[in-house]
């Protein structure tokens, strides 16, 4: 018998169990039952490859040229922003004293920066605000990666080179 061809017997069908697909059976009954794989969607990005390809290429710079650890966080915040955007960067762990965090919360219109230690020596108050006024208008106009890749650019330039030792 070929391969989806079926016997019928004495007005029975019979299906070879070779021509079942794998993990496909034949029951007591003739009915046939098959394990399928569960194959669970992927998460929904925001953003396109290109776009995470150019948010990459933002922070690797931004952290190259300054000596800082930059990260971004894209979600909601909760009712205490600060509080939630700190406790974020706490988990950076032992670079957090290093480390600038862009905490983006588009649902509730909430952006937080939060600075290390030592990383707000070189990135104070000041420049932290001016790279949040740029990356709101472009979130404004519909541009959550330009924002975001602008206000990295201003917070670079804002904290410049890294020291040489």
């Amino acid at each position: 018998m070929g391969t989806g061809e079926v016997a019928t017997h004495g007005g029975a069908t019979e299906i070879a169990q070779a021509d079942l697909p794998f993990g496909a059976v034949v029951t007591n009954s003739g009915r046939i039952s098959a394990a399928k794989m569960y194959e669970p969607a992927a998460p929904a990005s925001p953003f396109t490859p290109v776009q995470l390809a150019r948010l990459d290429e933002a922070l690797t710079l931004a952290t190259r040229e300054t000596g800082l650890g930059f990260s971004i966080y894209l979600g909601e915040l909760g009712e205490d922003s600060r509080a939630a955007a700190e406790g974020l960067h706490a988990s950076i762990g032992a670079e957090a004293g290093h480390a600038v965090l862009v905490a983006v919360s588009p649902g509730e219109r909430v952006v937080e920066i939060v600075t290390g230690k030592d990383a707000y020596l070189r990135l104070p108050d000041r420049g932290a605000k001016l790279a949040v006024m740029s990356m709101v208008a472009s979130f404004k106009e519909g541009d959550l990666v330009g924002g975001l890749v602008s206000g990295l650019r201003m917070m670079t330039d804002q904290a410049g080179p890294a020291p040489q030792h």
